[in-house]
């Protein structure tokens, strides 16, 4: 059975902190979205990323916000307490476009996003 609108609408919602936090280059909002114990895996500029959300949260707080920075969330898939979340990401630190997956989960009645997944898109990779 479909959920509700209300739901995808929560769902969106508990998503926007990781774009807020991105586009303002400050971690506090998306330590509201993530779990403790989340994860995250993927490459930036060819080098991979992979174990603990603090990976993510200190590199939004080192390269900060930019007011170019736009995104675009997807509600992918939403069951009664689990759901995929895209999200598209221009021009992060000024260089970098992404695509997200987070995969949340309905804890004690809040969506919480256990993991994060991403590609940077091949034309935005800086070899150093």
């Amino acid at each position: 059975m479909r959920s509700q609108l209300k739901e995808y609408q929560a769902v969106e919602t508990a998503a926007m902190k990781f774009v807020k936090s991105v586009a303002e280059g400050n971690s506090t909002y998306a330590k509201e979205l993530f779990c403790d114990e989340a994860v995250l895996f993927g490459y930036l500029d060819g080098n991979l990323e992979h174990g603990s959300i603090q990976t993510f949260y200190n590199n939004v707080d080192r390269v900060g916000g930019d007011p170019n920075f736009t995104a675009r969330v997807d509600v992918v898939a939403l069951e009664e307490t689990v759901a995929v979340v895209r999200v598209l990401e221009e021009n992060w630190g000024g260089r970098i476009n992404f695509t997200d997956y987070l995969l949340l989960l309905k804890i004690n009645g809040e969506w919480k996003c256990v993991a994060k997944a991403y590609n940077q898109n091949s034309d935005t990779i800086k070899s150093e």
